[in-house]
């Protein structure tokens, strides 16, 4: 008898399982050709077959072999279950299946002595999230001017840049009478209210990232759309920093600075200004956990765009120029103000946390009229690759954090001067324009989504632990990978398409939302239209409960 080993590592330990049926199989190879995790592998299996070939029974013992489909049993090359077998099989004979009993969590810790890895969302699960507790509750009937989704026109913009109040308002009357600028005032965008959230062409394959960015060119000069994508901390591939399409680009500097030794060379020869600049501080998936860039996605081009060697790119957790509050306006944000010679609004994006709202009244005071706004990012918003304690256990949730900064500007008489854009998780059913509305109704300008534009392209993963693996650089659709036979299983006109139609589809949906509370523009801060079917939830947002 062999000899029992109960320490290693079996199906069963593993957080999916695959179910073969060797019936169906016609042993064509599709499914471990197509799985990128290498999860699966064909085996030969000896078989016994006991028959009898005379009247009487006379037992007789045939062994033969039979090739099979088999789930490699390893904590490094472990099925995710993204289901491409499932996807590429003709026969429907293997399939991933969600095993309950895993052990992995535990396994991967003590076999490999570090901590887990992952992208995606927190795998958590939770209850019934915030905002699906909240409903447009006031419509316009006879109390209110009620409007019609199909025939008005509504005004869908939403500020970045610093907005002055009406006493700071460089205007005076010349001598003829006439209203005249006496000075210069800071540089806004009005811009769609639903920004691409930030997802470097690191995170992203370059394909998925081109895609991205002419579904952008296609929503602005094509559908009259004026919405803005920002590329992540990583840098711009020179030929976009010289063309006219930069007008549509958000520039992020973070933590790592990659990237901006090209942006820096390129000023002199850009023929348009970027949207604007993004200062990130923190991200809401991993705050204080810094950027992550594992080495098997650095590839050639991606090092001559960073400048860096073929290895683990991480950004510090905190952002070595700035070491106050006071400091980011006086530092970061004058500093890439001047190099844009302030043209281009800059703004700030932070982790939700516990601390947001004095971070946002000591930004609100800005004396020098330079803050562009303030991104904040909640603990439901993806990641590209992070600690998955930090995943799921750190953050804060983006719905009451985004009102207590508005009610805090309220409290202040300045709500609106820095615009307030929020994320995180939002657009998590499939559902961005409900989130989007709610969100400011609450007291945003705008929001941004990142992980729903990468399930418009066709990302598997989910909040349930399936795929997730955007940090292996082996992403089973070519979103989140490298690797050009992977790469190139991903259409960028067929994901740009999806992009636009599904930003199409918002905008109707936007509209829809508007003219029932009777808004033609964006309903900032109209709490009063919303209401709560939670008593604690009513309570925390300041909006009306109900039963």
């Amino acid at each position: 008898m062999e000899t029992m080993r109960v320490q290693d590592v079996t199906p069963n330990d593993l957080p999916w399982k695959i179910r073969y049926d060797a019936s169906r199989c016609t042993l064509c190879g599709s499914c471990v050709s197509a799985c990128s995790f290498r999860a699966i592998e064909a085996k030969v299996e000896r078989r016994r077959m006991v028959f009898s070939e005379s009247e009487l029974p006379e037992p007789k013992a045939r062994f033969s072999a039979v090739p099979v489909i088999r789930q490699v049993k390893s904590v490094k090359n472990y099925c995710r279950g993204c289901g491409i077998c499932e996807k590429v099989c003709p026969n429907d004979a293997i399939r991933p299946e969600r095993n309950p009993d895993t052990r992995h969590p535990i396994v991967t810790r003590c076999l490999g002595g570090d901590s887990i890895k992952r992208g995606g969302r927190k795998n958590l699960e939770s209850t019934v999230r915030t905002l699906d507790k909240i409903r447009v509750g006031r419509i316009s009937q006879m109390t209110d001017p009620s409007l019609d989704a199909q025939r008005h026109t509504f005004d869908l913009l939403a500020p970045f840049g610093r907005i002055l109040p009406p006493q700071k308002l460089p205007l005076g009357v010349g001598p003829e009478g006439l209203l005249r600028t006496e000075g210069s005032t800071p540089p806004v965008r009005w811009i769609y209210p639903v920004v691409i959230g930030d997802m470097s062409i690191g995170a992203l394959s370059w394909r998925m990232w081109e895609a991205v960015a002419m579904a952008t060119a296609y929503l602005n000069e094509e559908c009259g759309l004026p919405v803005r994508m920002c590329s992540g901390e990583g840098g711009v591939p020179v030929r976009l920093l010289k063309s006219r399409y930069l007008k549509y680009m958000i520039l992020q500097i973070a933590s790592g600075h990659f990237g901006w030794n090209r942006i820096a060379k390129a000023m002199p020869h850009m023929i348009e200004d970027p949207a604007g600049v993004l200062i990130k501080i923190g991200q809401g998936a991993k705050p204080g956990d810094g950027g992550l860039l594992m080495a098997q996605k650095v590839a050639e081009h991606i090092q001559a765009i960073r400048g860096v060697p073929k290895a683990d790119l991480l950004s510090p957790p905190n952002h070595q120029g700035l070491y106050s509050i006071e400091e980011s306006v006086q530092k970061m944000f004058l500093s890439f103000n001047a190099a844009f010679k302030f043209r281009v609004p800059v703004a700030i994006k932070v982790a939700a946390s516990s601390t947001s709202v004095s971070v946002f009244n000591n930004l609100v005071r800005d004396p020098y009229n330079i803050v562009g706004g303030f991104f904040l990012d909640g603990i439901d918003g993806g990641t590209g690759a992070a600690h998955e304690v930090s995943l799921d256990h750190t953050g804060h949730p983006i719905v009451s954090k985004l009102r207590d900064c508005y009610l805090a500007a309220v409290a202040q008489g300045r709500q609106g001067q820095i615009p307030l854009w929020a994320a995180g998780g939002l657009g998590k059913t499939g559902d961005l324009a409900a989130d989007a509305f709610k969100m400011i109704a609450l007291g945003a300008n705008g929001v941004f989504s990142g992980k729903l534009i990468l399930q418009m392209a066709g990302c598997v993963g989910n909040d349930q632990g399936r795929c997730n693996a955007c940090n292996t650089g082996l992403c089973p659709v070519g979103i989140t990978t490298q690797e050009p036979p992977l790469v190139h299983r991903l259409d960028p006109e067929r994901v740009a398409q999806n992009i636009v139609n599904y930003f199409l589809a918002m905008d109707t949906e936007l509209k829809k939302l508007m003219a029932p509370i009777g808004n033609s523009s964006l309903p900032v801060g109209r709490s009063d239209a919303l209401v709560a079917t939670d008593r604690a939830v009513a309570d925390k947002l300041q909006i009306q409960y109900v039963c």
